[in-house]
């Protein structure tokens, strides 16, 4: 069984225990619980319900297991035969969230 679940504008698989990296959850602490009632699609082995935006009175609970780094990005900029050169870099923040439960 899985769900497909809206999480702060983007959509992502829910699987009963995996752990899901999604987009940093500045709201909350590590190991607290959270609820998503924003559920687009709900699929068990033999049937499937899809909503109109969402599936009512389907919930994914998640447990937030704590915050990660991704890679490094650099950003170069230059223009040649001007002397302009300038180096920026980037590491975006994400969450790990556990799924606990999928109630449809």
């Amino acid at each position: 069984m899985y769900a497909l679940v809206e999480i702060l504008g983007k959509q992502y698989k829910a699987v009963e225990g995996e752990t899901v990296q999604v987009d940093y959850i500045s709201s909350c602490e590590a190991g607290s619980s959270l609820e998503y009632a924003t559920v687009l699609a709900v699929v068990d082995e033999s049937n499937a319900k899809f909503g109109t935006p969402y599936v009512a009175d389907a919930v994914v609970k998640a447990t937030l297991v704590g915050d990660i780094k991704g890679d490094k990005i650099r950003v170069f900029k230059k223009k040649r035969r001007k002397g302009y050169k300038r180096t920026q870099g980037h590491r975006e923040r994400y969450s790990l969230i556990t799924i606990d439960k999928i109630i449809a």
